[in-house]
């Protein structure tokens, strides 16, 4: 596994607490109105600069310059239109890539008609847990993201789309629990009235399984909502397809789901990724349904994104509705998401890996050539 990169030299401006913001700028023996205006503009004026800062003194402009910095991501692809499923690549500082998806208002995720734009966002390069049937992992982890680059997400999706985003979930590339430091400090980025002020209830954490963070979770004050990966509804076909089930069996993980219902009083969602004779077999659905009712969790049924290099395969719609219709008889309150970016790579990791691929063979044709 590659080790993390180094900390940037100076403090990412938009990874810090505005709290933190006072404290530095009272240090700077700044009047505390100063912070005041330096978070109006990172959040309402989104400056891209502290040039651009035109009320704050020269001195204390270069003062901030120098001990901080913006999280610059590069747009290196977009993909889709405004009116349908809109892929994001970005370059961050360091040169390694990320994903955004900006999923147009629809009954996309949770199945209602609300009025929803909805931004997947990463939280970590690359991913560790190696879900089978998913790209972002196949070049394994390489570093979480700091707090700073995840909301920096939310403001280029925004500026790139010129549409308000008013639903976040955590669910592209990486596992946002692993990162759970700063994915906390992003949620209250975003969700603090001098930061982006979007809902709790517009937020949502997506997790592979990892239990003991779904407790710690459960006991964060914000009623953020959580969406389960399952993608399996019995150990031996979940572990097929992720192996974090190894570590955390679905009883482990089920009784963590419990105690997050318990303490949040909300209910949680089922992410469930059908996947053609592997598990969208009528066992698997009566398993869920079991599952889904016990904890009275929706599901969200998603048919598969191919992923070039991977075997798995979309089940044809007759089987994805057979699977939706043994939920449906046993009252369990579940969707087929709606056809979302299967044609830009939509699914997790699937810009980023074929564009790196592509970077890496570019180079090795300039190679080629540089030698011959």
């Amino acid at each position: 596994m590659p080790a993390a990169s180094e900390p940037p030299a100076k403090s990412p401006v938009r990874s810090l607490l505005a709290p933190e913001i006072e404290q530095r700028l009272a240090a700077l023996r700044q009047p505390a109105y100063r912070a005041r205006q330096l978070l109006q503009w990172l959040y309402e004026k989104r400056a891209a600069s502290f040039e651009e800062m035109s009320d704050l003194p020269a001195s204390l402009r270069a003062q901030l310059a120098a001990s901080f910095a913006f999280d610059e991501l590069q747009v290196i692809r977009k993909t889709g239109s405004r009116d349908t499923t809109q892929k994001f690549l970005f370059r961050l500082a360091d040169g390694n890539l990320i994903e955004s998806v900006l999923i147009p208002a629809s009954p996309a995720l949770y199945g209602d008609d609300s009025d929803r734009r909805t931004l997947c966002v990463s939280t970590q390069v690359g991913c560790a847990y190696g879900c089978k049937f998913c790209a972002s992992g196949l070049d394994g982890w390489t570093r979480d993201l700091h707090a700073g680059e995840i909301v920096e997400q939310l403001i280029k999706a925004e500026a790139l789309s010129g549409e308000r985003v008013n639903n976040i979930v955590f669910m592209g590339m990486g596992e946002p629990l692993a990162n759970f430091e700063n994915l906390m400090r992003a949620v209250a980025i975003i969700n603090a009235p001098w930061g982006i002020h979007l809902g709790a209830r517009h937020i949502t954490v997506s997790t592979s399984g990892l239990a003991p963070r779904i407790r710690e979770l459960a006991d964060q004050p914000l009623q953020i909502r959580l969406a389960i990966s399952l993608h399996g509804a019995t150990d031996d076909v979940r572990q097929q397809i992720m192996p974090v089930n190894r570590k955390y069996p679905l009883a482990v993980l089920l009784d963590a789901c419990a105690y997050y219902i318990q303490r949040k009083k909300q209910h949680l969602t089922f992410e469930y990724i059908l996947i053609d004779q592997v598990n969208d077999t009528p066992e698997q659905a009566r398993a869920l349904a079991l599952h889904a009712r016990a904890l009275r969790a929706k599901v969200n049924l998603i048919p598969y994104n191919t992923v070039e290099g991977l075997p798995w395969q979309r089940p044809s719609e007759a089987r994805q509705h057979a699977f939706l219709g043994i939920l449906k008889h046993q009252d369990v309150s579940a969707t087929i998401r709606t056809e979302k970016g299967h044609d830009i790579d939509a699914a997790c990791g699937q810009l980023r890996l074929k564009t790196e691929r592509e970077l890496a063979l570019d180079k090795t044709f300039a190679q080629i050539h540089e030698a011959g």
